[in-house]
């Protein structure tokens, strides 16, 4: 995705031209499932088909084998203090109403909230509160919250250790004398071109056709075996869903079980989420890992939990689920680090986005999948869509939250 906004970035792909065929692992070629079958195959193959994304986004565990993430038994209630939002917004250089807005955006659902209440809440193409959604790059802020918990436990004694301390099967890789802090960062120096053409033969194509979409390997299992070293670990920023891949096999090394299960445990659980929420796998279980780049679902309003707990510094409904500590490492711009290069107007903290010239930082995903938090007014937007494309109104879309951000109940 080339934008401001990220270097880059696809995370899962664009897959612009689904019309096209592309190179993947016969049925036959994968390892044995019901996940395997030509149909579901195909179907991930023409997940973005940009006429039906707003149904698949909506529904991914029908097409992917999953894992889930298990909802409280006591989920953390929201009051509301609903907020008229009579104002123009800008799309495309045009001034619309919200609901113009919404729909020139491709919005399924968007949830404002305002100290901590639903202010505005809406629901659209089919979506409703109890249905999770996908999220895709959003994935990453979730997954380094959770090595934040890892942290925090001793089961990541620092985040100066090597990735290889925790995935010894990367000796020898690309990441062989990377830190757990640079790949947080997404500074590995691993080399790495976030850019998918569909029928093509760059990186992303490669892994996602294979790991995705064919099941024939896990996305860490190409770091082992073919990820190279391009820049000094540390030195230079660059976008890279193989690097919170490799995150997340660091997490499951460290904690002994599966992702999921761990965030179930020290996350979803604790802060009251109210529904199960899933990650999709890169291959059937036994053999796949969640996909920890971009593969996490949940609904509208947990996802908004999420964001309620890091506003409030880690708290969740009254109880201290993550450290006041981790937040603030997470999402506040170490010194040099404002920027990801010298003429970019966004910064890239512990895998959320961060602004140079204000408080509010975001979890970014792509098809217009955000989590925004702004700690000076106190509010939390989420906003899941289904746009054509990857990539595509983001300026217009973080200028719509901060305009959202200044009105009041």
């Amino acid at each position: 995705m080339r934008s401001a906004y990220k270097n880059n970035v696809i995370a899962l792909a664009a897959l612009a031209t689904l019309y096209s065929t592309v190179a993947l692992a016969s049925p036959s070629q994968a390892p044995d499932s019901e996940w395997t079958t030509e149909t579901l195959v195909s179907s991930r193959a023409n997940m973005f088909h940009p006429a039906l994304n707003h149904l698949t986004f909506q529904s991914l565990d029908k097409m992917f084998s999953t894992k889930a993430v298990e909802a409280s038994s006591a989920p953390w209630g929201l009051e509301k203090s609903p907020m008229e939002i009579d104002e123009t917004f800008t799309l495309e250089g045009e001034d619309v109403s919200l609901e113009a807005f919404l729909e020139g955006t491709r919005t399924n659902a968007l949830l404002v909230l305002k100290d901590g209440k639903i202010a505005y809440e809406r629901y659209r193409n089919g979506l409703d509160e109890a249905t999770p959604h996908a999220v895709f790059s959003v994935s990453k802020s979730i997954l380094a919250t959770l090595i934040g918990f890892a942290v925090e436990d001793g089961s990541i004694a620092s985040l100066d250790d090597k990735v290889v301390d925790y995935v010894p099967a990367l000796a020898g890789s690309g990441y062989e004398d990377v830190s757990i802090l640079e790949v947080l960062r997404m500074r590995s120096g691993v080399a790495w071109e976030e850019v998918y053409e569909f029928g093509g033969s760059t990186q992303l194509t490669e892994v996602h056709d294979n790991a995705l979409v064919a099941y024939r390997y896990r996305w860490c299992d190409y770091a082992a075996s073919s990820s190279e070293r391009q820049y000094e670990p540390g030195e230079r920023f660059n976008y890279s869903t193989l690097d919170t891949s490799v995150l997340g096999c660091v997490l499951e090394g460290a904690v002994g079980t599966t992702v999921a299960n761990y965030m179930t445990e020290k996350l979803w659980q604790p802060a009251g989420m109210e529904f199960d929420a899933y990650w999709i796998m890169d291959g059937p279980e036994p053999v796949g890992n969640e996909f920890y780049g971009a593969g996490f679902n949940a609904t509208l309003r947990d996802l908004g939990r999420f964001g309620l707990m890091m506003l409030d510094m880690g708290e969740a409904n009254g109880v201290q689920v993550l450290s006041r500590d981790w937040v603030e490492s997470a999402t506040v711009s170490d010194p040099g680090y404002e920027r990801i290069s010298e003429d970019a107007s966004i910064g890239y903290q512990y895998q959320w986005w961060t602004f140079p010239e204000r408080e509010a930082y975001s979890a970014i995903g792509i098809y217009n999948q955000f989590v925004y938090i702004d700690p000076l007014s106190r509010t939390v937007i989420v906003k899941l869509s289904h746009t054509p494309d990857a990539q595509g109104w983001e300026d217009d879309t973080l200028a719509f939250f901060e305009k959202i951000s200044h009105l009041t109940p």
